[in-house]
């Protein structure tokens, strides 16, 4: 290979391992895939070469699986300012020159093994997409899923997951305001971790990961590179198994404050007009920034890798290059004007070293002291380029034979004198009961806009602060992640739909109209062809839900390979939904009673309770062991009714409290409304004929339950029917127990206390803390 005058002091290179189809194997490349870079290079790759076919080629970074199907999802709409996906996060005009810029990514394999570090550094990564876009970011969110909290090791990672959020994001300085814990079995052995973070900018103010100007010198800016993280994008696109655990060394290892200081210097830099490009070193590090960035400019990249300050001594290229390091990121500068960016991180004690230049070759080539050690075409490693693409078998899965036959029939119903104390054993299941022990391990308000943090509310509010709302109040936003992976193995097409759907709902409950979606599709092994079917059909469900909600795809992140020796992970496509609300002093509403006396007001399609059973609910899988039957009903065009009736009545000031019908029913949603309040409520509901349990604890879709002062019920019911629903009284609000009534007779009546000591202590208790600290 070709060589350039030496730069730095002459270094001679260690010995590289000879390059053969069983080291291409090792490194996660097919054969074919092998063939496919010989016949690409005309040549067998350097080891510093294959090191990188090998990251960018992986699932982590060429989505090869799944980028055919996520190309079929809703992308387009008036209000998107970036094309989904090309960018590192969805950008959406909500007016008076701004934009939201919103992404959620998954980092499950790293917590499973280091959760501390592997939390954190997710937590890191997802702001850092947000804030190279030139956004400030405001707020941030997560998805969490474990096994049972009876094993010691599901204690463990759920410990040091939420300990690593908290670490890094509290001393980041940007509120975590929402979320959701989930439990089950599916997931013992794999955890999931997904973060989400949302970000604000002006709109024509943002800056693109595109590098452009020939001539115009590259920057490496932020932490010095070690060797932590190296082959990261590879951890992640394998199953975990027995030996995963020795993987520790491919978990990045983050610095908060390091990353508080690169947010403002980048935010600064960007200010001075001289960025040109900018990305953020992620998944493969130095490699997918540099090839990345080239081939979207369509230009090249020569690089100086000795100039990267290095923490650590005798890294070689192939390990800089494939090194995951975070707080650092790629940067285009205009020529002429180093010094004005170079000043700027040194205000902040940070490095930014030129190591490279743009040039016209439309190739990645990267010198080490004058030997040229990598030589490869930009547009043959990325996403949508050169990098495989593949349509996979799939195979509807034998389960469903098993499962959607089940004979829940013959399940005993509760009865009058059962139902309540399966109320309050529904109440203190872990994924009904408060969440209070992970949120008050977080900084829920730092920047003071937060409106609507964890706790009693459907989805989180945060203020934009200087805006002009509807009703004089300022403007702001709500955001939700949501998704129930029982619904998506029991119908993963039906389950794809009631993730956008629930995460509408939220949304809209808070008093939020529903913008856009970001993803993070979490599967088992996409080889295998039943997981491939699940996959497929998630992804037909979520686009068919956002179309009917106008809700196009801003983009996200695919995790494949979710499974260890025993099972796959139950599919679990979350989604990351962020809603504009008009008016946060006016129409923010949540799901706390707010007066004795208030009317309850049941709004659903009608006949509610003839479409629905206790098929994959809570109470099947807590109460009787069993995850069977169908994903509960849903219908998008009564969804769509519901939603836009609610929004309507909470911006006409008619509605004090709103709560969906989600885990555990209606008899849950209204024990949590009272719990949140310290109010009780006096419900009667028709007698339908329809199995008890599943009237109290059915979780068909579409249903929200609203508190409204007396004098506007008659309003609220008039507006609902106009969009379509309706709005069934049910009840009153009062100040003593929860009290409930099918047909003549009373089957609940229990004391709030007695539905607020199980919630409030469940996952304490199996955290082995003392109750008295709740």
């Amino acid at each position: 290979m070709s060589q350039i005058p030496s730069t730095g002091t002459p270094q001679s290179l260690p010995a590289d391992p000879e390059i053969t189809p069983a080291l291409a194997t090792e490194h996660g490349l097919t054969d074919d895939e092998y063939a496919r870079v010989l016949d690409i290079l005309g040549r067998t790759p350097t080891y510093a070469e294959l090191g990188i076919y090998s990251v960018m080629w992986s699932e982590h970074c060429s989505y090869k699986n799944s980028i055919a199907l996520l190309k079929t999802l809703p992308r387009d709409g008036e209000k998107l300012l970036a094309a989904a996906g090309d960018e590192n996060a969805g950008l959406v005009d909500i007016g008076d020159g701004l934009a939201v810029a919103f992404k959620i990514e998954s980092h499950n394999h790293p917590s499973a093994v280091e959760p501390y570090q592997g939390a954190a550094t997710g937590v890191g990564g997802i702001q850092r997409d947000i804030f190279t876009m030139g956004a400030r970011p405001i707020a941030s969110l997560n998805s969490l899923r474990f096994g049972s909290l009876d094993n010691p090791r599901v204690r463990f990672l759920f410990d040091g997951v939420v300990r690593g959020i908290g670490g890094y994001g509290n001393s980041f300085g940007v509120p975590t305001v929402g979320g959701e814990v989930v439990f089950d079995p599916a997931y013992e052995g794999n955890p999931l971790v997904n973060a989400m973070s949302v970000g604000i900018v002006k709109v024509g103010e943002t800056v693109s990961a595109t590098a452009e100007g020939v001539g115009n010198p590259v920057f490496i800016v932020g932490s010095a590179t070690g060797r932590d993280g190296i082959h990261g994008a590879t951890f992640a696109s394998v199953e975990l198994s027995e030996d995963s655990d020795a993987m520790r060394p491919n978990v990045q290892v983050g610095d908060p404050f390091t990353e508080k200081l690169l947010l403002e210097a980048t935010l600064e830099a960007i200010r001075t007009g001289a960025v040109v490009g900018m990305q953020d070193m992620g998944a493969a590090g130095i490699t997918c920034s540099s090839c990345e960035m080239s081939e979207k400019g369509g230009v090249g990249m020569d690089l100086q890798l000795e100039k990267t300050p290095q923490r650590e001594t005798g890294m070689t290229p192939y390990e800089i290059l494939l090194s995951e390091s975070q707080e650092r990121m790629l940067v285009v500068v205009e020529k002429g004007r180093e010094a004005e960016v170079e000043a700027v991180f040194e205000k902040w004690d940070l490095h930014a070293v030129q190591i490279g230049v743009v040039t016209d070759t439309e190739r990645v080539r990267v010198f080490w002291h004058g030997d040229l050690v990598v030589d490869v075409p930009a547009e043959s490693l990325v996403l949508g380029g050169g990098a495989p693409v593949y349509h996979r078998e799939t195979s509807r899965p034998t389960y469903l034979d098993r499962t959607q036959t089940a004979d829940l029939g013959a399940i005993p119903d509760v009865t009058e004198e059962t139902a309540g104390d399966t109320l309050v054993a529904l109440m203190g299941a872990p994924n009904i009961a408060s969440k209070r022990w992970v949120f008050e391990q977080y900084d829920t308000e730092v920047r003071t806009n937060t409106v609507a943090g964890p706790g009693p509310t459907d989805a989180a509010v945060i203020r934009l602060k200087g805006t002009t709302g509807s009703e004089g109040g300022e403007r702001g936003l709500a955001m939700k992640t949501d998704c129930n992976g029982r619904y998506v193995y029991l119908n993963p097409r039906r389950g794809g739909r009631i993730a956008v759907a629930e995460a509408a709902r939220n949304v809209v409950c808070a008093g939020g109209e529903p913008l856009a979606v970001t993803n993070c599709l979490n599967f088992g092994n996409p080889y295998k062809p039943e997981v491939y079917w699940q996959f497929t059909e998630a992804v037909g469900g979520m686009g068919d839900a956002c179309r009917a909600f106008e809700t196009p795809v801003t983009g996200g992140n695919v995790s494949f390979y979710n499974e260890n020796p025993d099972s796959a992970i139950f599919p679990t496509p979350t989604i990351g939904m962020v809603g504009l609300v008009a008016d946060v002093e006016a129409h923010t509403t949540t799901a706390a009673f707010a007066a004795p006396d208030d009317v309850l007001m049941l709004v659903s399609p009608a006949g509610w309770w003839q479409t629905g059973g206790i098929e994959g609910s809570e109470l099947l899988a807590t109460v009787h062991g069993r995850t069977e039957g169908d994903a509960p009903h849903l219908d998008l065009d009564e969804e769509r009714a519901i939603q836009a009736a609610v929004l309507a009545a909470i911006r006409a000031g008619l509605v004090r409290s709103a709560h969906d019908v989600a885990d555990g029913g209606l008899a849950v949603s209204l024990a949590e409304s009272c719990v949140f309040a310290g109010l009780g409520a006096e419900v009667a509901l028709p007698d339908s004929g329809a199995r008890l349990d599943a009237v109290l604890f059915g979780e068909a879709q579409s249903r929200i339950v609203l508190s409204v002062a007396p004098d506007d019920a008659e309003a609220v019911r008039a507006l609902v029917a106009e969009h379509g629903a309706q709005a069934t009284p049910i009840g009153t609000v009062t100040d003593g127990g929860l009290v409930i009534s099918v047909g003549a007779e009373r089957v609940v009546d229990v004391a709030v206390e007695a539905l607020r000591e199980p919630y409030d202590t469940a996952i304490p208790r199996a955290m082995g803390e003392a109750v008295a600290a709740v």
